[in-house]
């Protein structure tokens, strides 16, 4: 973890350790509008939330010389190209480094100056500033913790009785409720946009690691990310984190993080500065067609491979079982399990059920960690500032790669190493250096022994679906 990322003050702690989110009321009235000569508004509703919702600039230094065509993996990046800097593609013939600058969105979440917005709205900032709706001050703010497999993190800036926005339980939404998104798209300035919820519990849309997102068709342009979806009475309901469109523009496809994903994941980073999951070693995959016939249970999560060494092993579980429940939580999907389990933090008892060859069983066991079981495979120094794991098969199913897929996968990237300068990021495949092919760790270290440090290193990374060539000096 980033060095930035745990250096919490003193106030930050003792604030964390009690901290309160703001709940909306819990007990909610569904009516239908009045009949007669009125005027609908949720003017009354959102008055209040408008006071939470806050812009956010940012601004870092990119390096040019490393770059084998004009900024075009960085302006290409999907994140980047809808919601930051959207005359970005016009630019050319840049320095070898150039300060770019972003805007984003967030939303207040504690009086005293917590504030919750998207990872890839602050990821890699060097400065990030922060200005309060309807005022005109500019305060500079520091990262507190960010979290790239949800896509959030969270900031702070020095200031006090601030407006923080109330939590609705995302739980308890329902398909048809109208919600409404506030941000600042395109940086025109506050606006709000208006819909109602599409979709709930939308996974495997490709966008974060643990998604559950919920679909809605309120415009989100760029700009709005990490700005609040609101339900009517004003509560937060969502994060908005991305759009599904081939141009940029919205389309009605929009996804916002489930407020109470929100909450858990705020209230992590702000006590440790990071997030520490549970892992349970398993490739799982949905009942469907015949294979639901062959189990009593008509839905869960079902284990098609178990990682040796990992929770799951030491528990026994094994192919074919179908996780049911674990703890309290009933598991009708492989997100279900994922999502759980990854809320869950490591070292801690747990009691998981699944259904074996019709039978119903039980086991309880300590969850390890992701780091702890990845320990061994994960090599630090081949690269200076790269965090590097060997693509085994059970990674790869939580990439959605193919099996054929091979190489060293980047885990890490440490900030103001050579290795951030030349570009790597974090999620990068490396799957060659020079002429060699690189299948994993052991073929990486012996490929840069033979190569003449003096000379530029080529190294080929597999990055979103394309493969980029990046240069170490």
């Amino acid at each position: 973890m980033k060095k930035h990322l745990m250096l919490l003050s003193f106030a930050s702690v003792l604030f964390a350790a009690n901290i309160n989110f703001n709940e909306a009321d819990s007990k909610i009235s569904r009516v239908n509008p009045a009949e007669g000569n009125v005027i609908l508004s949720y003017h009354d509703s959102i008055k209040e939330i408008k006071k939470s919702v806050v812009n956010i600039s940012t601004s870092k230094t990119i390096s040019r010389a490393n770059m084998p065509s004009p900024l075009d993996d960085f302006f290409n990046d999907p994140y980047f190209k809808q919601f930051f800097d959207f005359d970005a593609p016009q630019r050319r013939g840049l320095k070898d480094k150039e300060v770019v600058s972003s805007l984003g969105s967030g939303v207040i979440i504690s009086k005293d100056g917590y504030i919750i917005t998207n990872n890839h709205v602050v990821d890699d900032a060097e400065n990030i500033s922060v200005t309060l709706p309807e005022n005109d001050t500019e305060y500079k703010a520091k990262l507190i913790g960010k979290d790239p497999k949800t896509d959030l993190a969270v900031i702070k800036i020095e200031a006090n009785n601030l407006s923080a926005a109330n939590f609705a339980n995302s739980d308890e939404l329902m398909e048809g409720d109208v919600v409404f998104a506030l941000g600042n798209p395109f940086g025109v300035g506050f606006s709000v946009t208006s819909g109602i919820i599409s979709a709930l519990n939308k996974d495997n849309i490709g966008l974060n690691q643990y998604e559950n997102f919920i679909q809605t068709d309120a415009s989100i342009n760029p700009g709005n990310s990490g700005g609040a979806l609101v339900d009517s009475r004003g509560a937060l309901v969502g994060i908005n984190s991305a759009i599904l469109s081939r141009g940029g523009g919205n389309n009605g496809i929009g996804f916002a993080i489930p407020s109470n994903m929100v909450k858990d994941i705020a209230k992590k980073l702000i006590e440790k500065g990071k997030i520490e999951r549970g892992f349970l070693g398993v490739t799982i995959v949905a009942l469907a067609g015949d294979t639901k016939k062959a189990y009593k249970s008509g839905e869960g999560a079902l284990i098609t491979d178990v990682q040796k060494g990992s929770s799951a092993d030491e528990a026994g579980l094994k192919r074919g079982d179908l996780v049911i429940k674990v703890n309290d939580k009933i598991i009708k999907s492989p997100n279900d399990l994922k999502n759980y389990i990854g809320s869950l933090e490591p070292n801690q008892k747990i009691d998981l059920s699944y259904e074996r060859d019709g039978v119903i069983k039980q086991v309880s066991f300590i969850l390890k960690g992701d780091e702890q079981l990845v320990k061994n495979n994960t090599k630090d120094s081949i690269i200076e500032g790269l965090s590097l794991r060997t693509l085994d098969s059970n990674l790869k199913n939580r990439l959605g790669l193919s099996n054929d897929t091979s190489g060293v996968f980047v885990e890490e990237v440490k900030d103001k190493s050579k290795a951030k300068e030349a570009g790597f990021k974090e999620g990068d495949i490396i799957i060659g250096v020079g002429q060699n092919e690189i299948k994993n760790l052991e073929e990486l270290d012996n490929a840069l022994k033979k190569i003449d440090k003096k000379n530029f290193i080529k190294i080929w990374v597999y990055r979103g679906g394309f493969v980029t060539l990046l240069v170490l000096k």
